[in-house]
């Protein structure tokens, strides 16, 4: 990979992280996610 790939790799998971974030406790759980699951989910999703 190279750099300008690593940025957008690395804005992608922000995006993610950021939606997943903007969820409340309820939308989270019922889709069966804690939290502190958030950036693991967010980096698995967008590096698969």
């Amino acid at each position: 990979m190279n750099l300008l790939d690593n940025i957008r790799t690395w804005n992608r998971i922000r995006q993610t992280r950021n939606e997943l974030n903007a969820l409340s406790v309820r939308e989270l759980n019922d889709l069966g996610i804690s939290r502190s699951d958030i950036p693991f989910i967010a980096k698995r999703a967008v590096m698969r």
